[in-house]
């Protein structure tokens, strides 16, 4: 089998880009907005330690004062905070000076890359590098240097498992607190000598939860929403070198499964390499792609008839993720019958897995950027035979492909398309096509958010007999006060994905929502309320015949968020559902075909995050099916004072009396971390289950020698629960997974 099959759809899409790079070399021009700052050009060299104390920094151009966004946007406030922007060489420096009236109370809870900075003093930028308003980067770091980033594709919450190759200290002032990011020009794709760049800037101050913003500080505004960004002047001279990119590196595993008394060692190298074609438009090259260093998946308890959703976490396949994003809302919802996600064309976790089992990558080739006005996202992977022991088969290699280009029309409006071809069983046939459109502003009615959006696709291959074709609306008002949307999807019962995301076809699913979040005065009766939240929700999903499979409606009548920082919520969710097959819903518990209307309820408390103790609960009660259920969830986390320590035990668990029988599940998850500093961090997750009856712990050690290098030694052990008796707890060894990892970055 050769190496790597070029599928001609690549080739075809890449002479594509590069006709399209020729035909429109300008972006689509931006407004004028009420924010710019010019980034000062500077010789003279910077420190990276946090401290903006060198003459580059004196001499920047500053960013007099940051404005309060929230709770009371406009208003003065105690957190003087000052932004200065610098280019030296080709490189981007921002530093932040953030004064705090009360630095001991400054908040950290981690020093973990991509840690959950919600509770943390926190600063951000955001970058429109492109000029088109909607696509850009996020750069987020805390008070103790930890550093999370994402790729925004819309004004949604940004993909924060992309991890760009960038840099950030710290440092404690007499007043605060400093901070220095340095962002090289080759970690970025951007449109060469435009004008101006889209910039925001914010900070967090986590106890009493203030955010302070640059552009846009309204409460209907985030900071995602880049058509609401300043601009960033005087970056036209920024180069990528010869945007060339090599990351070589080399893997070594000793796997022992006990049950066959089986060692396996296993050493091998790999390779990505990065070339960017433009400054806008970047061609990464894989080899032998190894995932050693991925984290493992967090275990879920399922109750429902249909699939659970994870996320992608491997690197390579989240560079450029945000240009495969399709339609308005179908990766999200309320998650009121049975799924959040209804439909993601192209997922990326098809790709090298298959039904829980790692399929090899023997080479890929990905394309990822804007050429102009085109947005263009492109990936070929060839896999090579695999012997599943879950399947007991042996996979055939096969090659994968998956393409997406859309066209700014205007700064509101997009349409694009989406490819994909190949099945991950490597035996069967399978193609799907979509177009799509989504028109967006911020100013609606004047200064209000507002969205609409519409998709098609359809499957072609060996796919079921039936309608192979699926067809979406929705129209969206996210804002502050009222918060609606209505959308209607239809998904026909052969449209069969096989590389994307699609839980219930042959469906046609209903949703409307609309939410009233008023802030009460401060100076009534209820000012230690932060916001309420008047939740009201409404789903129904009927097949392909018109009878109704499910409905629910989610009502709040009580969900308000504190002044303190602590959440209190109470929920009546009203359900219906028809199993037309009967549903083994626990071991040994069997639903039988019929229609089941019953009632639930939630009660919900969380403590504020901003505390170096954090406690949640939250319990669902009430009828369920012919019987009854109670789910609890519960969580404790600690973290001291320094972010370096971090240990948190969460419980899922569910108890049913059903008419066929009773049941309990269980899910215990521990999570420990330390951090010696922000580039070493060890962390231990173990995991058990009552529906596997297995103990899993993945232990990691990361060292960020520098930014781009990495060092990752990895050891997952699992133990299997013998049950000898009912009381028995013994667990035995099942498998054993030793990785270490070493990849370098050369850039030229």
């Amino acid at each position: 089998m050769p190496l790597f099959r070029v599928n001609p759809r690549a080739v075809l899409i890449l002479w594509t880009a590069t006709s399209c790079n020729l035909a429109a070399q300008t972006a689509a021009p931006r407004g004028q907005p009420a924010n710019t700052i010019a980034a000062t050009q500077s010789r003279d060299p910077i420190q990276l330690d946090g401290r903006l104390d060198e003459p580059a920094w004196t001499g920047a151009n500053v960013v007099a004062e940051l404005t309060q966004q929230s709770p009371r946007p406009g208003e003065r406030s105690p957190y003087r905070t000052t932004v200065r922007v610098v280019l030296a060489g080709d490189k981007l420096y921002f530093g932040f000076d953030c004064t705090d009236p009360d630095p001991h109370r400054i908040a950290i809870h981690t020093m973990q890359r991509d840690g959950n900075f919600q509770g943390d003093d926190t600063v951000a930028v955001v970058l429109d590098t492109y000029g088109d308003r909607r696509t850009g980067y996020y750069f987020q770091i805390n008070a103790a240097g930890a550093r999370t980033d994402g790729l925004i594709s819309s004004t949604d919450t940004p993909s924060l498992d992309w991890d760009g190759i960038w840099d950030a200290r710290t440092a404690r002032t007499a007043n605060g607190w400093s901070a220095e990011i340095v962002i090289p020009a080759n970690t970025l794709n951007f449109t060469q000598d435009l004008a101006a760049w889209g910039v925001n800037f914010e900070r967090s101050i986590a106890r009493d939860r203030t955010v302070l913003r640059w552009a846009s500080p309204t409460l209907d505004s985030v900071l995602y929403d880049l058509s609401r960004a300043g601009d960033l002047t005087g970056v036209t001279g920024l180069r990528q070198g010869r945007g060339v990119e090599v990351s070589p590196s080399i893997v070594g595993r000793t796997l022992n499964d006990f049950p066959s008394q089986n060692r396996f060692w296993q050493g091998q190298p790999s390779a990505d390499i990065t070339w960017r074609i433009t400054p806008q438009l970047a061609s990464v090259f894989t080899f032998n792609t190894d995932f050693a260093e991925t984290e493992v998946d967090s275990r879920q308890l399922n109750l429902t008839r249909f699939p659970l959703f994870f996320p992608e976490k491997r690197s390579f396949f989240l560079e450029g993720a945000n240009q495969f994003r399709f339609g308005l809302g179908l990766d999200q919802g309320a998650a009121l019958v049975g799924s959040g996600t209804q439909f993601i064309p192209f997922f990326s976790r098809r790709v090298g897995l298959l039904e829980g089992e790692q399929i090899p990558i023997n080479a890929g080739v990905k394309l990822n950027g804007r050429a102009g006005r085109w947005n263009i996202g492109l990936l070929d992977v060839q896999t090579r035979d695999k012997y599943a022991a879950s399947l007991g088969s042996v996979v055939p290699g096969t090659n994968l492909f998956a393409g997406r280009v859309s066209y700014d029309v205007t700064p509101k409006l997009r349409l694009g398309t989406l490819l994909t071809n190949g099945n991950p069983d490597g035996v069967h046939r399978n193609t799907l096509a979509g177009f799509d459109g989504v028109w967006r502003t911020s100013e609606f009615l004047g200064n209000k958010n507002f969205r609409v959006g519409g998709w098609t696709a359809f499957s072609a291959g060996d796919v079921p007999k039936g309608n192979r074709t699926g067809w979406g609306f929705r129209a969206d008002y996210p804002n502050d006060l009222w918060a609606c949307f209505t959308s209607i999807n239809q998904f026909g019962e052969a449209l069969d994905p096989a590389l994307g995301f699609l839980p219930r076809p042959g469906t046609r699913r209903f949703d409307a929502s609309c939410d009233f979040k008023p802030r009460p005065s401060k100076t009534g009766p209820f000012r230690w309320v932060r916001q309420e939240f008047m939740e009201h929700s409404y789903s129904r999903v009927t097949n392909y015949r018109g009878e109704t499979e499910s409905w629910r409606f989610f009502w709040a009548p009580i969900n308000v968020s504190l002044e303190s920082g602590d959440h209190l919520e109470f929920n009546f969710v009203p359900s219906y559902e028809f199993l037309p097959a009967p549903f083994e819903i626990a071991q040994g518990v069997t639903l039988p075909v019929g229609a089941y209307r019953f009632d639930r309820f939630r009660a919900e408390l969380q403590t504020s995050r901003h505390r170096p103790w954090e406690f949640g609960t939250t319990t669902w009660f009430g009828t369920f099916y012919d019987g009854r259920l109670l789910q609890q969830n519960n969580y404790l986390r600690f973290t001291d004072r320094k972010g370096r320590w971090q240990v948190g035990f969460t419980t899922d668990q569910n108890f049913g009396a059903l008419k066929e029988g009773k049941f309990v599940q269980r899910l215990l998850q521990t999570n420990v971390a330390y951090a010696f500093n922000p580039n070493l961090v060890w962390t231990s997750f173990l995991q058990y289950d009552t529906e596997s009856q297995n103990v899993g712990n993945n232990m990691r050690l990361r060292w960020t020698i520098k930014p781009g290098n990495d060092l990752f030694i990895v050891w997952n052990r699992g133990w299997k629960r013998l049950i000898l008796s009912r009381d028995d707890l013994s667990v035995v060894p099942d498998k054993d997974l030793i990785g270490v990892k070493l990849r370098w970055t050369f850039r030229k």
